[in-house]
């Protein structure tokens, strides 16, 4: 992984950020920032990043080579294929190709090439329009299903204030904090608060006194690999 770019890239470790402390940097389109959490890379990069649209802002139609993830977190993101409001999750798969921008601006979480390169499933879920359930095994614990394959899960938890659990981390877990806080080996995650753990890692998470949110993905860590350049 001798790479120009590498942020946070051992992914052997435990990892935390708060994207609200790191600074915005532009992109190479006008009016879109980002927060890099994760990156391995040049420009086409395996990444995980919130990236800023200001209002008009969008960029030209291209092609996701190696697919691209995101949850709409503020505002509605745009392209040809619709509106998608704060709550949105977007799975592109890889070739698919869009043109996004943002009238009124957004912030999303967005993850780039970490998808199984033959996947061509692409979905579109409005989550505040989606039911959860609570978990039989964990008590206070609503989980919301996004995706699954053999690869990773995807899904949306809401935890009830204080209330304590495991989280299985087999092929390692991305947790990004929607609302509320959780607090983990100590350490608290506001909102916004990113948290990445390695496979195998004893992951015990304890919500806030107002409770938690959380958009939580494992499995998908045992693939890791970055684009040619």
């Amino acid at each position: 992984m001798d790479t120009a770019v590498k942020i946070n890239g051992d992914f052997s470790k435990r990892v935390v950020e708060l994207s609200d402390d790191i600074p915005w940097v532009e992109s190479p389109m006008k009016g879109v920032e980002r927060r890099p959490l994760d990156r391995l890379g040049e420009e086409v990069a395996r990444a995980t990043s919130v990236v800023r649209f200001s209002p008009g802002s969008h960029f030209s139609e291209h092609i996701h080579t190696g697919g691209e993830e995101f949850f709409v977190l503020e505002g509605v993101f745009q392209d040809e294929h619709g509106d998608f409001p704060t709550g949105s999750y977007i799975r592109n798969p890889p070739q698919s190709k869009h043109t996004p921008a943002s009238e009124e601006g957004c912030t999303i979480l967005v993850k780039l090439w970490q998808f199984d390169l033959q996947d061509r499933t692409h979905v579109r879920l409005d989550t505040t329009t989606l039911e959860h359930s609570e978990d039989p095994e964990r008590k206070g614990v609503f989980v919301l299903p996004l995706f699954k394959d053999e690869r990773e899960c995807v899904f949306i938890e809401r935890w009830n204030a204080k209330v304590s659990h495991s989280v299985e981390a087999t092929g390692g877990v991305e947790i990004f904090v929607l609302e509320g806080t959780i607090i983990e080996a100590g350490e608290e995650l506001p909102r916004n608060g990113w948290l990445r753990v390695p496979d195998g890692y004893d992951l015990k998470l304890r919500a806030g006194d107002e409770g938690a949110k959380l958009w939580i993905k494992s499995g998908h860590l045992r693939y890791v690999t970055v684009p040619n350049q």
